[in-house]
């Protein structure tokens, strides 16, 4: 530990033990991107700073409605559930503006051993990170997420069976001044508190669509960004329950509206962060040779790691032609129907934007999916192949189809040595059960559209 590490560390665990506050809120994140986490006395706190604590493993045992796994082998009734050590990660420090300051930190799961816990999420990111310092590279992550507010409870939500909803708004209008101003109270909470619990937005308008919003987290490395995306998306609904609100950042909701994106900005730089490696002046879309491998590592690799940018059976109803999300592997300077946009800017500004991926990510999964298969394709010196999408990407008849449902994309996923090569068989391995449980889950579901179709007429 560096002696600014150590200095930092003390100031924290100073600052906790003068405070009147007497617990601390504690946080780490499961498979699918879900925040779990606990309150605990600041006395504890103070113990498990040092030395860890452990926390159930059925975290890493059940689904995102709390059923459990039958499918798992690393945990399940087999193994009784025990504890898992976890270590908090003092550089996560932040106060939570909603809960009087309350002190907040994330953490990531360890062996007994204390090495990395190879399915955690975050040590998953981690990984990946130190491959890109390996190879001289610091990476820089900006995620957007589209969301729709209800004007709902949890409780009304289940009283309705979550049917018939009402929007914040009515009517399809992005960018829109007035519906902004119409919940102005919301809108000025999320920029304000948001920023103040530092996960800053750089923008927050209206989408297309009645009651939807879009925010654009600020850059930073990928493990902050991913971490801002994750507590974005848990204390936009904290922050929402107090206006009598719900967010959903449910891919797509509703078949005849738009989806709700997640898409993942990056770029490349040198280890002092002083030069932008995605941009090349004399390029014709300002990409440096070292940005068309990257990206062409992406295109290679998106078949066969999809799941990990489209987690759930709802995530590939967003996937459809004409609805601002990708159908097939493409790329394309400032072209939004492509499944991977380059924006050609400044020596600043020159990055990817990978569209694939919605707004139901898991953000270390997909930050982790993205600068893997990255940089695969610069340790591979892959080339591009084809040349940018001009007009219609949908209509694009050479380029190859995404797999259009989870089951598909899952069994890609397991069958895949690239995958395996860039994430470890044991992530792999828990990662395409978990998908393969969520795909049995929904197959025995009854839905309502087959009730509808088949009930009376067949």
């Amino acid at each position: 530990m560096s002696k600014n590490t150590k200095n930092h560390t003390q100031e924290i665990i100073s600052k906790i033990k003068m405070s009147e506050l007497q617990k601390v809120k504690l946080a780490v994140t499961d498979i699918d991107g879900v925040l779990r986490g606990k309150y605990i006395h600041k006395n504890k706190f103070l113990s498990v700073i040092k030395n860890g604590m452990g926390f159930c493993n059925v975290v890493f045992g059940w689904d995102c409605a709390d059923v459990c796994y039958e499918n798992s082998q690393y945990t399940g009734w087999h193994t009784g559930y025990p504890d898992a050590q976890v270590k908090l990660d003092i550089h996560s420090y932040r106060e939570i503006p909603w809960e009087n300051n309350l002190p907040f930190f994330l953490g990531e799961f360890e062996t007994d051993d204390g090495y990395p816990l190879s399915i955690c999420p975050r040590q998953l990111l981690k990984k990946i990170i130190n491959l890109a310092l390996k190879l001289g590279f610091k990476a820089k992550f900006g995620l957007e997420f589209e969301w729709f507010n209800f004007k709902e409870s949890p409780e009304s939500l289940h009283e309705k069976e979550f049917t018939k909803l009402t929007p914040l708004t009515p009517g399809m209008f992005g960018y829109s001044i007035l519906r902004a101003g119409y919940n102005r109270e919301f809108f000025t909470a999320l920029m304000d508190e948001l920023n103040a619990f530092d996960v800053p937005l750089e923008g927050l308008h209206t989408e297309t669509g009645p009651g939807v919003y879009e925010a654009a987290i600020a850059v930073a490395d990928p493990l902050t960004a991913a971490d801002r995306g994750i507590l974005f998306k848990t204390s936009t609904k904290e922050i929402a329950y107090r206006f009598g609100i719900v967010p959903s950042f449910m891919a797509k909701w509703n078949a005849s509206l738009p989806g709700c994106s997640g898409h993942i900005h990056q770029s490349l730089w040198d280890k002092k962060e002083e030069k932008n490696l995605f941009h090349d002046s004399k390029d014709e879309h300002s990409m440096s040779p070292l940005f068309k491998n990257y990206l062409a590592g992406q295109m290679f690799c998106l078949p066969e790691i999809l799941p990990m940018f489209a987690p759930t059976v709802n995530s590939y109803k967003r996937l459809v032609e004409g609805l601002w999300a990708p159908t097939r592997i493409t790329w394309a300077c400032e072209n939004r129907t492509a499944a991977f946009r380059v924006i050609p800017g400044s020596s600043k500004s020159t990055r990817l934007e990978t569209r694939v991926a919605g707004a139901d990510i898991n953000p270390y999964l997909a930050i982790a999916a993205a600068l893997a298969s990255g940089l695969y394709g610069i340790q591979n010196k892959l080339e591009l192949t084809t040349p940018p999408v001009q007009g219609n990407a949908y209509k694009h008849p050479h380029a190859t189809k995404l797999p259009q449902n989870l089951f598909a994309a899952t069994m890609a996923m397991d069958k895949s040595q690239v995958a395996r090569e860039l994430f470890g068989d044991e992530f792999v391995d828990h990662f395409v059960a978990s998908r393969l449980w969520e795909w049995e889950k929904f197959q025995e579901a009854v839905t309502d559209w087959e009730l509808k179709r088949y009930f009376e007429i067949i």
